[in-house]
């Protein structure tokens, strides 16, 4: 089986994904981790040099190559993954393939982008005030994408042991 989880950056699919990869004994990938070793730059450098449609097709042409492999895994999306090429239709069409949406509130997603700020190239120039009418306005034009996902599951005041637990029972 292939767990792919989706949501909104600093929704936890990394921490999560790796957690429950370790529950479940099987392989954790994470797809910005993936593209970026194999293209050899980090995200913002392929977006600088390279511009937003390479990285989006490189995007998905790497969905599409761990997809077809034969082992049991958890991958973890980028939070812009499900929105662009149709890959929400590509990771639906997979057999032993299943979606969750890690759902994370506002206030959840902008307590965390503010720690972290830096590390992201999306939100690190915004000012504090801003962050949650960007988180907002973004959270609205992905619902639509995440929640084509055929589990959700929201994260919200949940301990991470609770969200492994709760999630691999879920998943069977």
């Amino acid at each position: 089986m292939k767990i792919v989880l989706v949501g909104y950056m600093a929704s936890g699919k990394s921490t999560i994904g790796s957690l429950l990869a370790k529950k479940k004994e099987v392989s954790f990938i994470d797809l910005d981790h993936y593209l970026e070793e194999k293209e050899e730059m980090t995200i913002s450098e392929i977006f600088d040099k390279k511009g937003e449609i390479y990285f989006r097709k490189q995007e998905h042409f790497y969905l599409k190559e761990i997809l077809n492999k034969k082992e049991s895994m958890v991958l973890s999306l980028g939070g812009g993954t499900p929105c662009y090429a149709g890959n929400m239709d590509i990771i639906s069409s997979f057999k032993n393939t299943v979606s969750v949406y890690l759902k994370a509130s506002i206030p959840t997603i902008v307590e965390r982008l503010l720690k972290e700020k830096n590390k992201r190239p999306l939100v690190s120039r915004l000012i504090e005030d801003e962050l949650p009418e960007f988180v907002a306005k973004h959270l609205f034009e992905r619902s639509y994408f995440y929640h084509q996902s055929k589990y959700k599951f929201s994260i919200d005041d949940k301990k991470l042991s609770v969200i492994i637990d709760q999630l691999n029972k879920l998943l069977g």
